[in-house]
């Protein structure tokens, strides 16, 4: 399977890539925090480490590390505008639970 993102989302990212003027896409991962004990990570990746898994979304380049990549593969990111909020929705087929606030999730 893999980590995508949707047309809206890869959309944001490559604006931000190129405001930013640098970076080669997006590193999607995970952490060990919250009330559901893992949240998720996101961060402009300069580089590919070596044990990277790589995918490609409308043109973006997905970077995952094999030890997130079981908790989240099969998840597509999507952006979204909802009234005064916006911001990467995750669809993690996954995940069996996440805390009311949303910020983390448990699989």
């Amino acid at each position: 399977m893999a980590v995508t993102l949707t047309e809206a989302a890869a959309k944001h990212v490559a604006q931000y890539l190129a405001k930013r003027g640098r970076g080669i896409g997006l590193r999607v991962g995970v952490k060990t925090s919250g009330c559901s004990g893992m949240s998720y990570k996101l961060e402009f990746a300069d580089k590919k480490e070596d044990d990277d898994q790589e995918f490609d979304s409308f043109g973006i380049r997905v970077l995952v590390d094999p030890k997130s990549l079981v908790y989240i593969d099969g998840t597509q990111l999507d952006y979204r505008r909802e009234g005064l909020q916006e911001g990467f929705k995750f669809q993690n087929p996954n995940e069996k639970e996440h805390c009311g606030c949303g910020k983390s999730f448990s699989v």
